[in-house]
């Protein structure tokens, strides 16, 4: 999945972030990998490959987290993306060469992408790296029934603003969004993708009804009301583009 000539790019930033990886061993890094398909046989084909040939040999050589995501409301449908995490770059950039040297695995990438008809029409990745304050993954027994979950993309006009915005998260927000019923598994900034800088976060919600209840709850809070305000009064507009996407966790996603 994750495709070597992005992750060669990666460079010197690699190396430098697997030698840093701190004591505590946390999930530094994230790869959102995102696929474009039309309708047709395509969700149906990749959702065949990752439960029966990605992810069987992920599990041999990546102990981090894996989320698999089925596009519900998104500018482009179908959708499907992934979440992965890295304890460093260095890490996410040999995931490649790890896979493929699984028994089977290339010949399976071949069967997927060499038919009739293309596997999708396009796809992106997105090099993120886990904000200070963002919560660790746990990986553990999967939720009974796939979840909703919200990704959530904010951009901000400067890297000023960015960290503004990311201060603003780290203080009084996070303890609004948990009262509110808002739980967010990662807090991350773009390294490398579109739409820089930004700050970007994932909400799992048991359902559809789930989430209207907490971002009505959020945003008729009294308290993000007077935060808000005092933010925009001293940083300006410090995000200028909100992107949300909707998805359902895969049946088979170990974090679902």
């Amino acid at each position: 999945m994750i495709r070597r000539s992005f992750l060669q790019a990666l460079g010197t930033l690699g190396a430098t972030a697997g030698a840093a990886a701190g004591p505590d061993d946390k999930t530094r890094f994230y790869t959102l990998e995102t696929f474009f398909m039309k309708n047709g046989d395509q969700g149906g084909r990749l959702n065949d490959f990752v439960s029966k040939a990605f992810l069987p040999a992920a599990r041999k050589v990546h102990t981090g987290p894996m989320i698999f995501l089925e596009g519900l409301v998104a500018p482009h449908m179908p959708q499907f993306a992934t979440v992965m995490g890295f304890k460093s770059a260095a890490e996410a950039m040999s995931l490649w060469t790890r896979l493929h040297e699984q028994e089977g695995y290339s010949e399976a990438v071949a069967r997927w992408e060499n038919e009739a008809n293309a596997p999708y029409e396009h796809a992106s990745l997105t090099l993120l790296e886990a904000a200070d304050y963002s919560p660790e993954i746990r990986i553990g027994e999967p939720a009974k029934a796939p979840r909703v979950f919200e990704l959530r993309v904010y951009h901000s006009p400067t890297w000023r603003q960015l960290a503004a915005l990311h201060e603003r998260f780290s203080g009084p927000e996070i303890r609004i969004f948990h009262r509110c019923g808002i739980h967010p598994l990662l807090y991350a900034s773009t390294v490398f993708g579109t739409n820089l800088p930004n700050l970007t976060y994932l909400i799992p919600f048991d359902d559809l009804a789930a989430r209207e209840k907490a971002w009505n709850a959020f945003t008729g809070d009294p308290e993000w009301l007077k935060v808000r305000k005092e933010s925009t009064e001293k940083h300006g507009q410090i995000s200028s583009v909100i992107q949300v996407a909707l998805y359902k966790a895969t049946p088979y996603s170990p974090i679902r």
